[in-house]
């Protein structure tokens, strides 16, 4: 672990050990767990990409997210036992850790399962020696539901990098917003 390293929030350190600790939220118990079997990580990508039309609504990428998410580390937010979001980080440098794919389920979206996710891999990325998070989304202004994720983003402390106006398409430039861990 880096010296620099602030503990995460649902972690607890006993006698050498560490376990998360499940957050009670409106009665029911959230859980972010790692997941490491490609199978389950395929299994939840797709039941919760499968439910978010409105960012995963291309179904060649959305399924290159689900396969892509195989084999990276993957977190999943568990309520109650089931899946309900999950995040999956990809290195794109020796110091660049990457918000490869992202999704929460509508009915939990501002109930902290999306902040739970994204430190746990921050958490990791620290871990990991990485110095930046970066993340690629839809800049702010186009859709609706995209101007939702950035508003997330720069909850979570990120700042924007860069437009690629054409990295998509037209319709959809791409934002990176990059955060200094």
């Amino acid at each position: 672990m880096r010296p620099d390293h602030k503990a995460c929030a649902d972690i607890v350190f006993m006698r050498g050990q560490i376990r998360s600790v499940p957050a009670i939220h409106y009665g029911g118990v959230f859980m972010t767990i790692e997941i490491n079997d490609p199978v389950q990580k395929e299994r939840i990508a797709k039941e919760i990409l499968l439910q978010l039309p409105e960012w995963f609504g291309v179904p060649q990428s959305t399924e290159s997210y689900i396969t892509g998410s195989r084999e990276k580390p993957f977190w999943a937010e568990i309520y109650d036992g089931q899946a309900i979001g999950f995040i999956s980080l990809k290195a794109t440098s020796p110091d660049t850790a990457e918000i490869y794919v992202m999704g929460v389920l509508p009915t939990h979206h501002r109930c902290g399962a999306g902040r739970s996710l994204y430190k746990k891999l921050e958490c990791y990325a620290k871990d990991h020696g990485y110095s930046f998070v970066q993340v690629k989304t839809v800049k702010k202004g186009y859709w609706n539901s995209y101007d939702k994720t950035n508003e997330f983003y720069i909850a979570m402390g990120f700042k924007e990098l860069e437009c690629f106006p054409e990295y998509w398409d037209k319709a959809n430039p791409c934002q990176i917003y990059i955060k200094a861990l």
